[in-house]
């Protein structure tokens, strides 16, 4: 039976503070709806204290900032983005589009079509998000979107130049100085100056999730994506000191972030406690990192390899690092996840920054429903149908016929009569269904 070596903050605790947020958010999303670029304007200069006189970067700004950035990072994220890009066009050439004849004269179908406008959001706060903009933005590039509105906030009080860079090179066709609340707000509802959008993505802090969560219905979003959350399981063959460094290299995301170990090994749980405990003494990022373990960092113990799986895939977890004798056991038996990363020679940063899957994964068990971010998301499936000759649309029309009046829909059942008196049989009565 697995138990607890380390826990973090109750179940209790944790619905109370999500509490709080939902009711900050619904207040902003309310008073963002009914004051439009006033409200965005002021909570802008509340928040990031930064008030443009337009949120919305002109081509001198946005070549300004580019300017900013160095040679070598531009090729870094030229990099990148050829790694994202060509796994979106792969997965691309999966979607197909469907025709087929089901019966003689009957033509059924489905067709994907991009969404016409999306709002990419971009997270800063303590870190500038750079590969958030390949992983939105050139994402839905790929699928064809049609308008594709950026936003990320602002860092020292103007827009962060490489975020910016990020943004136009993946093809954004405007680009926003505007974060937090606000900003998903402004491209959800749309203000006098900011086109509202059709869907939302991009991941964000909890404020943020929570906005999309609740935009949801209003416009649409790519999923549930809150605080950056981690898995690692391991086993007597793993190193004590990449598991400690792997927990702690997402811990440092933010102070609410999970970073748990999941093993069968009582002397690597162990041992990865006291080496999280002397990494925290020289992590460049450990006073955030420290928070983070703290109040949400676990060391879970199982009996064998089978509970573990469990145990994963109770938890649904948003990133799942395998580092064990047989990864594959984990990829074939595992279903509740958002990206598995395989062997001890890949890890959690090369799927963020660079690799070229797609970083905008479910957090909060949505992987028990929902996979990540990916180039099918910005598409609409669509489906349509052709009857071609008079004798199928007659014999559906029969069938179709006593269905609804099996269900009491007479005007269903009228449509239906009306094409077998027309195409087929003539005996058939208004209102009256097929024998």
């Amino acid at each position: 039976m697995a138990k607890w070596i380390k826990e973090g903050k109750s179940e209790t605790e944790i619905i109370e503070a999500d509490a709080k947020v939902r009711n900050t958010v619904e207040s902003i999303l309310a008073d963002v709806s009914s004051r439009g670029d006033q409200a965005v304007r002021e909570l802008s200069k509340k928040f990031d204290n930064y008030s443009p006189d337009n949120f919305i970067l002109s081509k001198e700004e946005i070549k300004t900032a580019i300017s900013k950035v160095s040679d070598r990072d531009i090729e870094d994220i030229k990099f990148a983005q050829t790694q994202v890009r060509n796994f979106a066009k792969k997965q691309l050439e999966c979607i197909k589009d469907l025709e087929v004849e089901t019966m003689p004269g009957v033509i059924l179908g489905h067709k994907n079509i991009p969404m016409n406008r999306v709002g990419c959001y971009v997270p800063g706060g303590k870190y500038p998000m750079v590969a958030s903009a390949h992983m939105s933005v050139l994402t839905a590039k790929v699928a064809g979107v049609k308008e594709i509105i950026a936003s990320a906030p602002p860092q020292g009080g103007e827009p962060h130049p490489a975020i910016v860079a990020a943004m136009h090179m993946g093809g954004a066709d405007k680009i926003l100085c505007l974060g937090g609340i606000q900003a998903v707000a402004a491209m959800a509802i749309g203000t006098e100056t900011i086109n509202g959008v059709d869907m939302l993505v991009g991941p964000g802090n909890m404020f943020v999730a929570e906005a999309k969560r609740q935009l949801f219905g209003r416009v649409g979003i790519d999923l549930f994506a809150g605080p950056t959350e981690t898995l690692i399981i391991a086993d007597k063959t793993s190193d004590p000191e990449i598991c400690a460094i792997d927990l702690l290299g997402q811990a440092e995301h933010g102070p609410t972030s999970p970073a748990i170990l999941l093993t069968d090994s009582n002397e690597l749980a162990i041992d990865t406690i006291k080496e999280v405990e002397r990494q925290l003494n020289i992590l460049p990022t450990a006073e955030i990192a420290k928070e983070s373990w703290k109040e949400y960092g676990q060391v879970i113990v199982c009996d064998n390899i089978v509970e573990m799986v469990e145990v994963a895939d109770d938890l649904a977890f948003e990133h799942v690092q395998v580092m064990t004798e047989d990864p594959d056991y984990f990829h074939k038996n595992m279903t509740n996840y958002g990206a598995l990363f395989l062997g001890s020679r890949t890890n959690v940063a090369f799927g963020d920054k660079v690799i070229g899957t797609n970083h905008t994964l479910p957090t909060k068990t949505a992987a028990r429903y929902t996979g990540g971010l990916w180039v099918g998301k910005f598409l609409k499936t669509c489906t349509y149908q052709k009857v071609l000759t008079d004798e199928a649309s007659a014999l559906v029309g029969e069938y179709c016929s006593r269905l609804c009046a099996l269900e009491g829909f007479s005007g269903h059942g009228e449509q239906a009569n009306v094409r077998v008196r027309r195409y087929g049989r003539k005996n058939i009565e208004p209102y009256a269904a097929a024998e």
